[in-house]
């Protein structure tokens, strides 16, 4: 068996495995909903196809679309502030005590009772964004700043012995060495930002988005197509995922010939 032929194995049973696991899953969906689980409130999965084919792009492409603007702001603002600040905490140390402090205030304030005040502030779009942006900060912090301080230590002395202080570390070592913690956190943070935004949806003051058709079809008791828009919601934050992934094989190539090995 060549290395090759043996790389490829773990990778083709991971795929197998995540083909049984979907499987699974829908066949477990499947007889809850024909036992009648949960007072009849499963559908089952050719009723809920069925329903979104009926209901169209009409329904789903334009509220998919808003919902997908409004978590791609809130990832950008939220990831862009969480690198910055990583980045500013090698090159202030100091700093660091009050940044984390920070980080871990975001992540422990309950967001929904933020949104109320921001939507009432700023009105609009701006919680769904807000919320966004919040829901994945703090983890590209964490992710950031772990990658920022896994750069080999003698090519910081190297910089260093030239004359290069913290900056100069920082671009031409520290950048590229966080990369793959950086990227696994973005990961983390797309579809983090997925459910931000639609949870901003939920708090009202717009009228699309994958948030607001759920709430319409709870309120209607249109089950079927609470559990289509559930899916919509899903397969956003999947896409999200896989993006960033494939973002990050182009980017990091290296990380992938690692895992391989």
């Amino acid at each position: 068996m060549s290395a090759e032929t043996a790389r490829r194995i773990p990778a083709d049973m991971g795929r197998v495995a995540g083909a049984a696991g979907v499987g699974a899953l829908i066949a477990l969906w499947w007889a809850l909903a024909a036992a009648g689980t949960a007072g009849g409130t499963i559908p089952t999965p050719w009723r809920v196809l069925s329903a979104m084919w009926s209901d169209g792009w009409g329904l789903y492409g334009p509220n998919f679309q808003v919902t997908a603007i409004g978590a791609l702001q809130g990832f950008l603002w939220g990831n862009a502030l969480a690198i910055g600040i990583a980045a500013l905490i090698m090159l202030v140390p100091r700093i660091e005590p009050l940044a984390t402090q920070l980080a871990i205030l975001s992540y422990c304030t309950p967001l929904v009772a933020l949104g109320p005040i921001i939507l009432v502030v700023f009105g609009g779009r701006t919680p769904t964004v807000f919320l966004a942006a919040m829901y994945c900060f703090f983890t590209t912090m964490v992710g950031a700043v772990s990658g920022l301080r896994s750069a080999d230590p003698a090519s910081l002395d190297l910089v260093r012995a030239y004359g290069g202080g913290r900056w100069q570390q920082l671009y031409r070592v520290r950048s590229i060495a966080a990369l793959p913690n950086t990227f696994a956190a973005l990961k983390i943070a797309a579809p983090s930002a997925v459910l931000g935004a639609i949870i901003g949806e939920y708090l009202g003051g717009v009228d699309s988005g994958i948030g607001v058709a759920l709430t319409a079809a709870q309120t209607a008791y249109n089950v079927p197509r609470t559990w289509g828009m559930a899916i919509a919601a899903a397969a956003l934050a999947g896409l999200g995922y896989l993006l960033v992934a494939g973002a990050a094989r182009l980017i990091t190539p290296w990380t992938t010939v690692e895992e391989r090995r």
